[in-house]
């Protein structure tokens, strides 16, 4: 079926609203925008989905979110009546058509006999993460996409173990949503009527109550917020998202009293009114926060901000100077595993075989920290569920003991009570951090400036390629291609030593041609490793239509590092 087909299909069925249909109607003359909804359909894949809201196959709306529905609930079925019954749970975020989503995917599930747990309001995709597994269910969904702007939304699936869908099983529900037709073949139910007869259970702070005492208990010191914590000052933002709640709870809880919310963005709104985009990431994000800091006399130990679905968190503090600046997500991700095993140790209480894990993309400092105190480190593939994945593996195996995960991306985990990052649990952990090195008479930027020192130098950065056309997905994977069939000798100056494709898992290395197996799952990435400790990295987003750069730097010095930065980022502009 062609795009105007399809787009016909549309305006013909009986099925589709009278809304959708004039929403098609005003774009009949535009070949391109007909295109960019009908060309291509979205791809399931372990990430879900995620895309603008407007009509169309390859957009998000109540139509592509019930037919991806009906392809999970076969998946489902086909695994047993037993899963049925143990349910799916569904929570979504404060953006616009999140509720109306999550309803659609429950109406769906109902209709197929499978029983849903669904929250009464918006929740953090962590919190969903640590419902499948205290409810014992079969899977989950969550509606959210995550940090993007107000146009899009997004459907992520997580399976049994609490972590997002493996790769297997998100490859049945696109073959069975390919062999459905989106508006016969998918079964609804009413909302109301599926919750009267049982088969939707509305779930709220039980949940809320379970998750949070799970969260205190990842606290490595917590005397430093309950003595100390009423010294700290405070200022947490949720970016108009679902970290609104339970985050100040959490905190207070701890014993941390001086706390300020962000009046301009302490409430849930998908128009994100006050940011171009509500990613922690940014220090715009912070303008507010900053504000409100220097109009109250300037006194902020610490800034903490959540993007929509909570499940990433941005910190700001000020550094020596007395400048408010943002800390990247690899240096906190390096500040937390240096206090986790630094405040386990003086307890007594740091596992033998206590192990720590990142993602490939993310910076070799926590490497360093973990090497230098004795802890295994462990890298895995771009992704949470990956570090789902060996939590679970730990459980099973007793090999490990699990203390900590973190993705340069702002997502960390403190604990085994879910298989997601955690801006909650993470937000307590920051905070009581700070109280700690107060304490001892040390700002933030100091433990870092002091990890630096004792570690080593490394800094990072990375740039993001858009990636146009009808089917971007397809250029990406035509871009990689043509990267491998030339590979690089050097960057910026440096040699190459090793080349990791994680595509054909394999490591060559460019002295002698010698390959190795990269041990890891087979992934669409390719990992240089130069001669003086850098890494350049190169893959495709899993998400949007860019490929990204990774460049994790490595010096002599300060300066050093973010001299060979500079020369790396520009190589990356001018090459890729």
């Amino acid at each position: 079926m062609n795009m105007y087909e399809n787009y016909k299909k549309w305006l013909d069925s009986p099925i589709v609203d009278n809304d959708t249909k004039e929403e098609l109607k005003a774009i009949v003359d535009n070949e391109k925008e007909v295109a960019a909804r009908f060309a291509v359909p979205m791809e399931f894949g372990t990430a879900g989905l995620r895309s603008i809201m407007t009509a169309g196959t390859s957009r998000m709306n109540v139509y592509t979110v019930a037919h991806n529905t009906a392809g999970l609930a076969k998946l489902i079925l086909d695994v047993g009546s037993a899963a049925a019954s143990r349910g799916v749970a569904i929570a979504y975020d404060s953006r616009i058509n999140s509720t109306l989503f999550a309803r659609t995917a429950a109406e769906v599930l109902a209709a197929n006999g499978i029983k849903v747990y669904f929250f009464d309001s918006l929740r953090p995709t962590p919190e969903l993460s640590f419902a499948i597994l205290e409810l014992g269910c079969i899977a989950g969904i969550n509606i959210t996409a995550s940090h993007n702007s107000k146009e899009y939304n997004g459907y992520k699936v997580y399976w049994e173990d609490g972590a997002q869908l493996p790769p297997d099983h998100a490859k049945v529900v696109s073959e069975s949503v390919a062999s459905m037709d989106i508006f016969e073949d998918v079964k609804r139910t009413d909302f109301d009527k599926a919750v009267s007869d049982g088969l939707i259970k509305i779930i709220g702070k039980e949940i809320d109550e379970r998750y949070m005492e799970e969260i205190l208990k990842c606290r490595i010191c917590p005397e430093a917020t309950e003595v100390f914590g009423d010294s700290l000052n405070i200022i947490y933002s949720p970016l108009h998202g679902a970290g609104y709640k339970l985050v100040p709870e959490v905190l207070k809880r701890a014993g941390i009293t001086n706390l300020r919310i962000v009046p301009s963005q302490a409430e849930p709104d998908g128009n994100f009114p006050t940011v171009k985009s509500p990613n922690p990431e940014n220090k715009e994000c912070f303008a507010d926060a900053i504000n409100l800091a220097i109009n109250d006399g300037g006194e902020c130990d610490l800034m903490l901000a959540t993007d929509p679905d909570s499940d990433r968190v941005g910190i700001v503090a000020k550094d020596s100077n007395g400048f408010y600046v943002p800390f990247s997500g690899n240096q906190v991700g390096a500040l937390l595993i240096d206090y986790i095993i630094k405040g386990r140790r003086e307890k007594n209480q740091l596992p033998e075989n206590a192990c720590a894990i990142k993602s490939v993309v993310s910076s070799e400092l926590f490497d360093a920290v973990c090497a230098a105190n004795g802890v295994k480190s462990m890298n895995v593939l771009t992704g949470f569920k990956y570090i789902g994945e060996k939590i679970k593996e730990f459980e099973q195996t007793g090999e490990h003991t699990f203390i900590f995960g973190y993705e340069e991306s702002y997502g960390y985990l403190p604990g085994t009570y879910a298989r997601d990052k955690d801006a909650v649990a993470t937000s307590l952990l920051i905070a009581e951090m700070t109280a700690f090195y107060k304490k001892k008479g040390i700002t933030l930027y100091e433990a870092l400036t002091e990890a630096y020192e004792k570690y080593g130098y490394y800094k990072e950065s990375g740039i993001s390629i858009v990636v146009g056309g009808i089917d971007p997905m397809k250029t990406m994977r035509e871009k990689m291609t043509a990267l491998r069939g030339e590979l690089f000798g050097e960057i910026a100056g440096i040699e190459v030593l090793r080349v990791r494709d994680y595509k054909s898992s394999t490591v060559t290395n460019m002295a002698d041609g010698a390959t190795s197996p990269t041990g890891l799952p087979a992934s669409d990435m390719l990992y240089y490793e130069l001669a003086d400790g850098s890494m350049f990295i190169i893959r495709p987003s899993g998400t949007e239509p860019k490929i990204k750069v990774y460049i994790l730097g490595k010096g002599t010095s300060d300066e050093d590092v973010k001299s060979k930065l500079e020369a790396l980022t520009a190589f990356a502009k001018e090459s890729i």
